[in-house]
């Protein structure tokens, strides 16, 4: 049998282990069930390849993430490693084939989701199969607690019973001490070794900073540091508004989102990854399997929606070892948005049973039929139909995929992308011309302010419905700017896939899966607290305040962080400077960089006095950002 260290050598070209990789191979070699508790860029994937090809037979790959999976199957494959995946939309015979190849043809790595364990056949067929080694990828997910609780990872512990001396292998890069010992127990991990790295990243530097105008303070962080940067965004259309407002402001910039498609989201990617721009500005679909060294800064420019994930995105900074920066910018707006997206729009036990006895009629799937009935599914037109709320129906959908009862591929991008071509000048020239399509129009350009400077994602039903338009009208507008070279318009037919699971069983479907619903919503308001805890709190190290949320207790500060920072620098009279705001507040409104300039203050000290006066109530701060004393 080859040493880990020849076969590390061999396939990776590597000629030394990082840390704890090679104690949690040789505990998985002595057939000990492993826990491997390594923050991201650890290099967890090494931990079971290099195993599994030392010994005999098959490595059971188990892993929520199809595009993960896909990635290390074609990276494996590329060194000359037999590998295949189970992914979605695969048929029946095809599936046959893949496992006979699994089981005569001498591949040594078998990716499947955790869904693919429900179906009792293929269950059987793994059974057969000369395994040597099971790694569950993303374990806090068997987790109630953890942050992606998926409940088809409970069926693992099946497999268990049936392969009792095959090491388990249990990996995740984020895990509470509650989710840790979930795991142990839903895995039926048998007295496992523990392998925990610390959590601190001692390069990295957790700033939060109080601002009013984000856009000012993101150009001035990256005039700073000019290295490639990381702009996080919760949603598609801010990833398209502050990619084209930074192109305003002078930096090459890209961005990143699920609505993209291969080719789209492939060559953005290359634009950063080869530096021919300096900033990608990305939702949380953006990361996976991303290893670039040289990441300076990752800005979050909305609150994340919980500390894992905050975490793991932070993390993309910095390995390369250098000093780097992790900053969140936020103001007095952001919890009330936080509140709105990650708290109001949780869907109950009504609403859930609502939507999916809306979809069974939508889709007139008669009670006890449906199951593996697969339709095209355009999210925006089933809201509208039954006047539902997209964010909220949205998250009631993924809920229902996460406990396999539908499977849904999330690709909401729209069907229609457009620009205009001509300026703004000439579009109303046109306009007073054609009165006709004025109405029309102007509700496009209020809708997407960024239309003219790139290809927009555009719904169709949302114009029409604001607009008091047919979609039928609306399209033949654009029809006539097409012809006229007004608008670039392109329709693309990429509609979600819907697949139904399960037969129709409407409250009884529900009634089953409505106890992880109430765990889950609770599991999202604490997560969302610990979020607010994490910037509110203004005495406490920010590693400090990272670290104990894992249950990693240290007492020395970061001495890099925004807090410790603050200590360090704070040398400005306090009373001093909220004595001269209040003065210059008696005369009228003003917003924190115009009492800044006025003051010739630093940012830091304006924002800790201002937060010092509203805390004491003498001051108020109104919805144009602009602070007066409390009469």
């Amino acid at each position: 049998m080859q040493t880990a260290v020849a076969i590390l050598q061999k396939y990776w070209q590597h000629d030394s282990f990082r840390s704890l990789q090679n104690e949690i191979i040789d505990s998985v070699l002595n057939g000990q069930d492993t826990f491997a508790l390594m923050p991201t860029g650890g290099g967890k994937s090494i931990c079971f390849q290099v195993p599994a090809l030392m010994k005999e037979g098959i490595c059971l790959v188990i892993s929520p993430l199809v595009a993960l999976m896909k990635d290390q199957v074609a990276n494996l494959q590329k060194r000359n490693i037999k590998a295949i995946a189970l992914t979605g939309g695969i048929k029946s015979d095809e599936m046959i084939d893949l496992l006979d190849n699994c089981q005569f043809g001498n591949y040594k790595f078998l990716y499947v989701s955790p869904e693919r364990l429900q179906s009792d056949w293929i269950l059987d067929r793994i059974k057969s199969l000369p395994v040597n080694l099971i790694a569950i990828d993303e374990a806090h997910c068997v987790s109630q607690w953890g942050h992606d609780f998926r409940p088809a990872y409970l069926k693992i512990s099946d497999l268990k019973k049936h392969f009792p001396k095959i090491p388990f292998l249990a990996l995740t890069a984020t895990a509470t001490p509650r989710v840790q010992e979930d795991i142990i127990t839903a895995l039926g991990l048998h007295n496992p070794q523990l392998f925990q790295k610390s959590f601190a990243r001692k390069n990295i530097a957790y700033m939060v900073f109080e601002v009013e105008d984000k856009l000012f303070r993101i150009k001035q962080i990256l005039e700073k540091n000019p290295q490639p940067s990381i702009i996080y965004v919760r949603n598609r259309k801010s990833c398209l508004d502050i990619s084209s407002q930074l192109q305003s402001l002078g930096f090459k910039a890209t961005y990143y989102h699920g609505g993209l498609s291969p080719k789209e989201k492939d060559k953005n990617m290359q634009l950063w990854m080869q530096e021919d721009v300096q900033v990608i500005v990305a939702t949380n679909a953006f990361g996976m399997g991303i290893d670039k060294a040289n990441v300076k800064t990752v800005i979050h420019i909305q609150l994340p929606e919980n500390i894992e994930n905050y975490y793991q995105e932070s993390g993309r900074a910095g390995r390369n070892g250098e000093k780097s920066f992790s900053v969140v910018l936020t103001n007095a707006s952001d919890i009330f948005q936080a509140e709105n997206q990650f708290i109001r729009n949780l869907p109950d036990k009504p609403f859930l049973t609502s939507v999916y006895i809306k979809l069974c009629n939508y889709f007139q799937i008669a009670y006890g039929e449906g199951i593996n009935q697969r339709f095209a599914f355009n999210l925006n037109h089933f809201c509208l139909k039954y006047d539902f709320p997209v964010l909220k129906t949205y998250n009631a959908m993924q809920f229902l995929d996460r406990q396999g009862v539908l499977n849904l591929s999330q690709e909401f991008s729209e069907k229609i992308t457009m620009q205009f071509l001509i300026p703004s000048k000439e579009v109303i020239r046109y306009i007073s011309m054609n009165t006709n399509d004025e109405e029309i129009i102007l509700t496009i350009l209020r809708t997407y302010p960024g239309i003219y400077e790139m290809q927009t994602a555009f719904n169709l039903q949302l114009i029409a419905k604001k607009s008091n338009h047919k979609e039928s009208e609306i399209q033949a507008v654009l029809h006539k700017l097409k012809e006229k070279d007004i608008i670039e318009y392109h329709a693309k037919n990429n509609d979600t896939t819907l697949i139904f699971n399960e037969i129709r069983e409407d409250e009884r479907t529900i009634n089953r899966v409505s106890k992880y619903l109430e765990k889950q919503n609770l599991l999202k308001t604490e997560q969302l607290k610990a979020v607010l805890h994490y910037v509110n709190e203004k005495k406490t190290c920010k590693n400090k305040l990272i670290l104990d949320y894992f249950g990693e207790k240290i007492t020395n500060d970061c001495g890099i962080c925004s807090y410790c920072i603050s200590k360090k620098t704070q040398t400005v009279d306090i009373a001093s400077l909220s004595k001269e705001i209040l003065e210059l507040l008696k005369t009228e409104n003003l917003n924190s960089r115009e009492i800044q300039n006025r003051t010739n203050s630093n940012a830091k000290d304006v924002i800790f006095v201002l937060q010092e006066l509203l805390e004491k109530e003498a001051l108020l701060i109104h919805s144009n950002n602009k602070y007066s004393i409390k009469s």
